[in-house]
């Protein structure tokens, strides 16, 4: 798995990966950081060779300490905007 994540309040230094929706949580690989607001690469390494279902989080941890919540009722959000909550995916594997 790959991605991007960013932060408006200085760089990415953390990045987690969860395929339990969030109940654990592994590091993920981080690519160099090419800016203080720029999109920071990261990637895992995903084995999901076990039959079953899935849940995919990531989260992500700037340098001043700000981590994306995992629920939405951490977040108030009046408006809907600025959604920051941790997406989840699900898989079924086969």
């Amino acid at each position: 798995m790959e991605g991007r994540a960013w932060s408006g309040f200085g760089v990415v230094e953390r990045v987690e990966f969860s395929t339990d929706g969030g109940r654990s949580w592994d590091e993920a690989e981080l690519g160099d950081p090419i800016g203080r607001y720029a999109w920071r690469p990261w990637s895992y390494e995903l084995d999901a060779q076990e039959p079953g279902e899935y849940e995919l989080c990531v989260r992500a941890t700037d340098e001043v300490g700000n981590r994306q919540p995992v629920d939405s009722g951490d977040v108030w959000n009046v408006g809907g905007y600025g959604i920051n909550v941790v997406q989840r995916v699900p898989l079924m594997v086969s």
